[in-house]
């Protein structure tokens, strides 16, 4: 019998640096968004323990340099059970080194998957406790929706959802090296940021115009020339009529807001004239009930 779990894309409404940690990494403050565009995993049981894993994106890594196999090993190795024989399949959906946590979240959803099947119980806390152990975006991964996320990104509280909406969604075909970016990272030279509890306020009260004015993404500012058409892309999106438009993550992908979905979906074609990895996307609810 097959087990199947969604692994959502997550975008940033906001992301802000706000220094750097004793630890190496940056102490973030970011509010993250859960979209539908994802991968699927399939989880198929074996005889023999440990895990094999396929996918339809042939250079992927297939061993413990997938998050995939190391969330799973770490998943045993938290909770003190005996590693099962399980074929993992990642039918991927979402771009790679997009800024939109492709990876992240497949582990998160094998995190679900594993509570599923192994440990019902097990508190949704642990669960991201174990993925803030695979990788800082694991944590909201598994629990999705809407959030504000800090430190590494494992501090999370729950927000309102994002109102309705459509979300024209665009990679351009150059990736950006996150630790790359990182590294000029000047906090203090950081000339604006996110106004983040102006976006808490305007999810609360349900007001997406009030979201879109404050979407911002400190990355931008300190982005090379040579992805120029990050920027591109963010006007073309809002000449096409979105509300806002902003990079997602460390880039290069480009999302823009729109209220109806027709005008989203014009520019969704248009811009997959010359990038064919364009999505036309909602927001996508919380994987677990809202915490109280």
């Amino acid at each position: 019998m097959a087990y199947t779990e969604p692994a959502y894309a997550k975008l940033n409404l906001t992301l802000d640096i706000l220094g750097r940690r004793e630890d190496g990494y940056h102490d973030m403050r970011m509010v993250m968004q859960s979209i539908d565009l994802q991968d699927l995993i399939t989880f198929t049981p074996q005889a023999e323990p440990g895990f094999t894993l396929t996918t339809n994106l042939p250079y992927l890594p297939r061993d413990g340099g997938n998050i995939a196999v190391k969330a799973a090993n770490q998943f045993f190795q938290d909770n003190r059970l005996p590693v099962l024989g399980m074929s993992i399949d990642i039918k991927k959906n979402i771009p790679v080194c997009a800024g939109m946590a492709g990876g992240s979240s497949d582990g998160a959803a094998v995190l679900r998957l594993l509570r599923r099947l192994c440990l019902p119980e097990l508190p949704q806390g642990q669960l991201e406790e174990t993925g803030g152990r695979v990788g800082s975006d694991v944590p909201y991964c598994v629990r999705g929706g809407t959030a504000l996320a800090e430190g590494r990104g494992e501090a999370l509280t729950d927000l309102p959802p994002l109102p309705p909406c459509w979300i024209a969604v665009c990679k351009p075909p150059c990736s950006i090296s996150t630790p790359e970016l990182f590294a000029q990272v000047r906090v203090k030279r950081l000339r604006c940021h996110p106004d983040t509890a102006g976006m808490l306020e305007a999810l609360s009260s349900g007001d997406l115009e009030g979201i879109a004015h404050r979407l911002y993404n400190v990355f931008e500012d300190i982005l090379p020339r040579r992805y120029a058409q990050v920027f591109e892309i963010k006007a073309a999106l809002l000449n096409m009529g979105a509300m806002a438009a902003s990079m997602t993550g460390s880039g290069p992908t480009v999302f823009g807001l729109f209220p109806e979905r027709e005008p989203a979906a014009r520019a969704v074609q248009a811009l997959s004239e010359r990038f064919p990895a364009t999505f036309l996307c909602r927001p996508a609810p919380a994987c677990f009930p809202r915490q109280p």
